[in-house]
């Protein structure tokens, strides 16, 4: 079953998928978050922490651009998790880079789980 973040709603900070028979899971959006995948132009096997790090709290760096990336956790960045126009944008793109595919409705669930528990 797939549904797109975007058809999901971001009230007062809490994700809410309507009629998923599932719940977000913090633990499987942290493995997903560390997990590497393979990527089909040879290059090196890539996972989300490739960029963002472990530390959700510290800044990141983009592993082809260089590119500071903010921390993606809550606590130390308000700033996350707030817009769900961007979340959807950046899920999307990260999943293809990362994953080359576009995530799942309960990928990307879990991997928010995972961030807001930073």
């Amino acid at each position: 079953m797939k549904r797109h973040l975007a058809t999901a709603l971001l009230s007062a900070n809490l994700l809410i998928l309507p009629a998923i028979p599932w719940a977000a899971d913090p633990v499987a959006g942290a493995a997903g978050w560390i997990k590497e995948y393979p990527q089909t132009d040879g290059s090196k096997p890539r996972s989300c922490s490739t960029c963002h790090g472990r530390d959700l709290t510290q800044p990141g760096q983009h592993a082809k651009t260089g590119k500071v990336i903010e921390p993606m956790a809550p606590s130390v960045n308000p700033q996350r998790l707030t817009d769900s126009a961007k979340i959807e944008k950046w899920l999307r793109r990260n999943c293809r880079w990362t994953i080359g595919r576009e995530c799942n409705a309960a990928e990307k669930a879990d991997f928010i789980a995972y961030i807001k528990t930073q």
